[in-house]
Protein backbone atom coordinates (compact mmCIF):
# COMPACT_ATOMS: atom_id res chain seq x y z
CA UNK A 1 0.00 0.00 0.00
CA UNK A 2 1.29 3.48 -0.87
CA UNK A 3 2.18 5.92 1.86
CA UNK A 4 -0.57 8.56 1.63
CA UNK A 5 1.62 11.07 3.49
CA UNK A 6 4.54 10.83 1.07
CA UNK A 7 5.02 13.63 -1.47
CA UNK A 8 3.73 12.82 -4.94
CA UNK A 9 6.13 10.98 -7.20
CA UNK A 10 7.31 12.93 -10.20
CA UNK A 11 7.47 11.49 -13.65
CA UNK A 12 10.83 10.85 -15.27
CA UNK A 13 12.20 13.09 -17.96
CA UNK A 14 13.37 11.52 -21.21
CA UNK A 15 16.97 11.98 -19.96
CA UNK A 16 16.24 9.90 -16.88
CA UNK A 17 16.10 12.65 -14.21
CA UNK A 18 13.20 13.63 -12.04
CA UNK A 19 10.99 16.57 -12.91
CA UNK A 20 10.99 19.22 -10.22
CA UNK A 21 7.68 21.05 -10.50
CA UNK A 22 7.71 24.70 -9.46
CA UNK A 23 5.27 25.38 -6.65
CA UNK A 24 3.07 28.29 -5.76
CA UNK A 25 5.44 30.41 -3.66
CA UNK A 26 8.41 30.40 -6.03
CA UNK A 27 6.10 31.17 -8.95
CA UNK A 28 4.53 34.00 -6.96
CA UNK A 29 8.00 35.43 -6.32
CA UNK A 30 8.83 35.17 -10.04
CA UNK A 31 5.58 36.95 -10.83
CA UNK A 32 6.39 39.76 -8.39
CA UNK A 33 9.83 40.22 -9.98
CA UNK A 34 8.20 40.41 -13.41
CA UNK A 35 5.57 42.84 -12.16
CA UNK A 36 8.25 45.19 -10.83
CA UNK A 37 10.29 45.37 -14.04
CA UNK A 38 7.16 45.68 -16.19
CA UNK A 39 5.82 48.50 -13.99
CA UNK A 40 9.13 50.35 -14.16
CA UNK A 41 9.12 50.01 -17.95
CA UNK A 42 5.45 50.98 -18.25
CA UNK A 43 5.77 54.02 -15.99
CA UNK A 44 8.96 55.19 -17.72
CA UNK A 45 7.42 54.92 -21.20
CA UNK A 46 4.16 56.52 -20.02
CA UNK A 47 6.05 59.44 -18.53
CA UNK A 48 8.18 59.84 -21.69
CA UNK A 49 5.08 59.92 -23.93
CA UNK A 50 2.54 61.76 -21.75
CA UNK A 51 4.63 63.55 -19.14
CA UNK A 52 3.53 63.98 -15.52
CA UNK A 53 -0.14 63.95 -16.54
CA UNK A 54 0.23 60.20 -17.08
CA UNK A 55 0.26 59.70 -13.30
CA UNK A 56 -2.40 62.31 -12.53
CA UNK A 57 -5.08 61.34 -15.01
CA UNK A 58 -8.10 59.33 -13.90
CA UNK A 59 -8.78 58.08 -17.43
CA UNK A 60 -8.65 54.31 -17.79
CA UNK A 61 -6.68 54.62 -21.01
CA UNK A 62 -5.10 57.89 -22.05
CA UNK A 63 -4.69 57.14 -25.73
CA UNK A 64 -3.30 54.66 -28.21
CA UNK A 65 0.19 54.97 -26.75
CA UNK A 66 -1.11 54.08 -23.30
CA UNK A 67 -3.10 51.16 -24.73
CA UNK A 68 0.07 49.85 -26.36
CA UNK A 69 2.26 50.41 -23.27
CA UNK A 70 -0.22 48.92 -20.81
CA UNK A 71 -1.57 45.91 -22.71
CA UNK A 72 0.18 45.17 -26.00
CA UNK A 73 3.81 45.68 -24.93
CA UNK A 74 3.60 43.40 -21.83
CA UNK A 75 1.97 40.72 -23.99
CA UNK A 76 4.69 40.98 -26.65
CA UNK A 77 7.55 41.07 -24.14
CA UNK A 78 6.21 38.15 -22.12
CA UNK A 79 5.60 36.09 -25.24
CA UNK A 80 9.09 36.91 -26.57
CA UNK A 81 10.75 35.87 -23.29
CA UNK A 82 8.69 32.67 -23.17
CA UNK A 83 9.46 31.88 -26.80
CA UNK A 84 13.20 32.60 -26.79
CA UNK A 85 14.17 31.82 -23.18
CA UNK A 86 11.27 29.59 -21.97
CA UNK A 87 10.94 31.98 -19.02
CA UNK A 88 10.34 35.58 -18.05
CA UNK A 89 13.12 37.45 -16.21
CA UNK A 90 11.56 36.52 -12.86
CA UNK A 91 11.54 32.84 -13.74
CA UNK A 92 15.09 33.06 -15.13
CA UNK A 93 16.39 34.61 -11.87
CA UNK A 94 14.83 31.74 -9.92
CA UNK A 95 15.92 28.99 -12.34
CA UNK A 96 12.44 28.12 -13.62
CA UNK A 97 11.30 27.40 -17.14
CA UNK A 98 8.10 26.68 -19.03
CA UNK A 99 7.88 23.38 -20.90
CA UNK A 100 5.29 21.43 -22.85
CA UNK A 101 3.51 19.14 -20.39
CA UNK A 102 3.47 16.17 -22.76
CA UNK A 103 6.98 16.29 -24.20
CA UNK A 104 8.93 18.45 -21.70
CA UNK A 105 10.26 20.31 -24.75
CA UNK A 106 9.86 23.97 -25.56
CA UNK A 107 6.14 24.77 -25.99
CA UNK A 108 4.85 25.92 -29.35
CA UNK A 109 4.11 29.61 -29.84
CA UNK A 110 0.41 28.75 -30.05
CA UNK A 111 0.52 27.11 -26.62
CA UNK A 112 2.32 30.15 -25.22
CA UNK A 113 -0.32 32.53 -26.61
CA UNK A 114 -3.09 30.37 -25.11
CA UNK A 115 -1.21 30.29 -21.80
CA UNK A 116 -0.98 34.09 -21.70
CA UNK A 117 -4.64 34.62 -22.61
CA UNK A 118 -5.70 32.07 -20.00
CA UNK A 119 -3.98 34.18 -17.32
CA UNK A 120 -7.14 36.30 -17.49
CA UNK A 121 -9.31 33.22 -16.92
CA UNK A 122 -7.13 32.21 -13.95
CA UNK A 123 -7.48 35.69 -12.48
CA UNK A 124 -11.23 36.11 -13.09
CA UNK A 125 -12.34 33.55 -10.51
CA UNK A 126 -10.79 35.55 -7.64
CA UNK A 127 -7.36 34.22 -8.57
CA UNK A 128 -8.40 30.60 -8.03
CA UNK A 129 -6.70 29.58 -11.28
CA UNK A 130 -3.36 30.78 -9.89
CA UNK A 131 -3.97 29.35 -6.42
CA UNK A 132 -4.62 25.99 -8.07
CA UNK A 133 -0.84 25.64 -8.39
CA UNK A 134 -0.64 25.18 -4.60
CA UNK A 135 -2.52 21.89 -4.51
CA UNK A 136 -2.23 20.47 -8.03
CA UNK A 137 -0.14 17.30 -8.32
CA UNK A 138 1.96 18.75 -11.16
CA UNK A 139 1.75 22.34 -9.85
CA UNK A 140 -0.27 23.55 -12.82
CA UNK A 141 -2.50 26.60 -12.74
CA UNK A 142 -5.58 26.71 -14.93
CA UNK A 143 -3.61 28.56 -17.60
CA UNK A 144 -1.04 25.72 -17.58
CA UNK A 145 -3.68 23.01 -17.74
CA UNK A 146 -5.53 24.64 -20.65
CA UNK A 147 -2.33 25.40 -22.60
CA UNK A 148 -0.69 22.06 -21.77
CA UNK A 149 2.38 23.52 -20.07
CA UNK A 150 4.39 22.98 -16.89
CA UNK A 151 6.75 25.23 -14.96
CA UNK A 152 9.76 23.28 -13.77
CA UNK A 153 12.99 23.97 -11.92
CA UNK A 154 16.00 23.89 -14.25
CA UNK A 155 18.85 21.69 -13.17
Amino acid sequence: MDNVYAPPHSELTPGGGDIHYSGFWIRLLASLIDTVWLLILTFALGWMIYGAIYFQSTDFIQGYGDLFITYVLPFLLTLAFWHYRSATPGKMVLGLKIVDAATLAKPSTGKLVVRYLCYYLSALALGLGFLWVAWDRRKQGWHDKIAGTLVIKEK
